[in-house]
């Protein structure tokens, strides 16, 4: 039997964005729902175990479940909605994506067209076993129908550039529609190249950024060592063949050098000391704690691994701890942002919204 939920570590609730949408700060993201026969991976799990796992979110407080139509080309979504068949619907809320291939046989199956799209959002409904979608995560006027209609509540977008983000604003500002609610993007103390225009949009704007990838495929866990090559999990799985390597599953020839990486870890390591937290529990805390941040969406396989996730509440890392941890992950700021930067230093106005690269 599962350890009892401490209520003092419970999740909170935030905002998205500017919509009247609350979320638990902590989502669960179901990219590995659904075992897929015949597949060399190893981080797919059994309905039976993603049910267990959502079980015990919901104990947690967590009331926001993240997926895809394409994330096991649309198993994750049949798993959730059958989770869901046996819960009240209105406690929770459901984000889903649409834009990748869901039939390599049908060069119509893929992409943000209104045909893919309108087909694609009743297929999410069916698996789902849901007459709404919460949050839909792509593109702007075939979603407003669908909001209009009552197939979809709120829209987002993910993975845009800075240029992209403010064009769909603009875009629903000029069209009369409703805005865009939240940007699903990678970020982490690894991956914070967003900041520097994307997501000062969205602070702008207010828009609620949710983080994927927030532990950079297990990097910001702390399981692994500099002189030791991974075996496990997606970075091991991407160590056997840097061919695979990606985003959120680095080439381990590349980690290793990277003098960035492994002082954000002595820097996390000691907080997780401190606090008798572990590496990841600070790594997520951090994110909690930015202002453009409602929810992090986090994985897992094992019901210890999603405990271990949800204890970043709870607890808080001071104005200080945050500062050494945004300066030892600090990337490059090019030109012209940097420029920018330095020119305007004595000209940040209190009375004005101030830029989120003025406050790293």
């Amino acid at each position: 039997m599962a350890t009892p939920v401490p209520q003092e570590g419970k999740v909170a609730y935030t905002f998205v964005g500017k919509a009247g949408l609350r979320v638990s700060n902590i989502a669960l993201g179901a990219w590995n729902f659904g075992e897929e026969p015949g597949s060399t991976r190893v981080d797919k799990i059994s309905e039976e175990d993603s049910h267990k796992l959502l079980d015990r979110f919901a104990e947690w407080g967590g009331n926001f479940v993240d997926t895809s139509n394409v994330y096991g080309t649309g198993r994750s979504e049949e798993i959730i909605g059958s989770w869901l068949s046996k819960r009240e619907r209105d406690r929770y809320v459901i984000a889903t994506k649409v834009r990748f291939n869901m039939d390599p046989t049908n060069p119509n199956q893929i992409g943000l067209g209104r045909r893919h799209i309108t087909q694609a959002v009743e297929d999410s409904l069916r698996r789902l076993n849901t007459h709404f979608i919460d949050l839909y995560q792509e593109t702007l006027l075939t979603m407003h129908d669908l909001v209009r209609c009552g197939k979809v509540r709120y829209v987002g977008a993910s993975n845009t550039s800075g240029w992209q983000i403010q064009k769909l604003v603009d875009t629903a500002d000029k069209l009369g529609i409703p805005p865009v609610a939240t940007l699903q993007q990678q970020y982490s103390l690894l991956q914070r190249e967003s900041e520097i225009e994307a997501f000062q949009v969205c602070k702008l704007e207010g828009i609620g950024v949710l983080p994927w990838s927030p532990l950079k495929g297990g990097l910001l866990t702390g399981k692994y060592q500099r002189d030791k090559v991974p075996t496990e999990g997606r970075l091991g799985w991407a160590a056997a063949d840097e061919k695979r390597a990606n985003e959120t599953s680095p080439a381990w020839s590349k980690i290793k050098e990277d003098e960035r990486v492994w002082n954000v870890l002595d820097v996390c390591k000691k907080f997780a000391d401190k606090y008798g937290r572990t590496v990841s529990q600070v790594a997520l805390r951090w994110l909690l704690q930015k202002d453009i941040v409602p929810a992090v969406i986090v994985g897992a396989r094992t019901l210890d691994q999603l405990d271990q996730n949800m204890g970043a509440n709870g607890w808080t890392l001071s104005a200080e701890e945050m500062a050494e941890l945004d300066e030892v992950s600090a990337i490059p700021i090019p030109y012209p942002h940097e420029f920018i930067k330095k020119v305007n230093v004595i000209r940040t106005n209190p009375w004005q919204p101030s830029c989120y690269i003025q406050n790293q």
